[in-house]
């Protein structure tokens, strides 16, 4: 009994590392510090390789929902900020899978940061691009904010343009609140 106790134990052990490994990976991408470094749109094939990440940690059977939380914990995330980047996090995976993005071939090109073919819906056979939620036309500074990023068929995605309603105000505000946006870009957004 003795044995099997510590057989589960390092069983246990190594499951808990595993999920760790997925959140380290997904931590370096997400981090502010980073991010803040670079340049335009420079966020987006991270985005992509934030859903490779989180995809292969739900195919090892973690669960996505803890790896998530544990990487915008070691990216340096608190209080709101982390809740709204894991939530967007979570929502890009949902997209993908949903868009039918996380067969063999999507998810390769997504590991390497590029866009994976929409396989399912009216977008079939459409790439799916990185959009922001709030344009970066109307407010820059949200450019390389993950909670800000989401993925969208390419051509959903270009005929949008720099349109604000209800869905971006109410983020905006949620962004400011969080401390990812301006008092100027709040009032840029609720402007528009």
């Amino acid at each position: 009994m003795k044995r099997f106790l510590c057989c589960l134990a390092l069983l246990l052990f190594a499951l808990a590392v595993h999920a760790q490994d997925y959140a380290a990976n997904i931590a370096s991408l997400i981090d502010p510090a980073k991010l803040a470094t670079l340049k335009s749109r420079g966020a987006n094939p991270r985005i992509q390789k934030c859903v490779y990440w989180l995809a292969e940690a739900k195919a090892a059977g973690e669960k996505t929902d803890k790896v998530a939380g544990q990487a915008v914990i070691q990216a340096g995330y608190t209080k709101e900020a982390a809740a709204l980047t894991k939530a967007a996090l979570l929502r890009n995976l949902d997209i993908a899978a949903k868009l039918g993005c996380l067969d063999a071939e999507g998810l390769a090109k997504m590991r390497h940061g590029g866009s994976p073919t929409v396989r399912k819906g009216p977008y079939a056979g459409d790439i799916a691009s990185v959009d922001h939620i709030i344009p970066r036309a109307v407010v820059p500074e949200l450019d390389n904010v993950i909670a800000n990023l989401e993925l969208l068929p390419l051509k959903l995605n270009e005929s949008k343009n720099s349109k604000v309603g209800d869905r971006q105000r109410d983020m905006a505000k949620r962004f400011h609140a969080a401390g990812l946006l301006s008092e100027a870009g709040l009032k840029a957004v609720e402007a528009h």
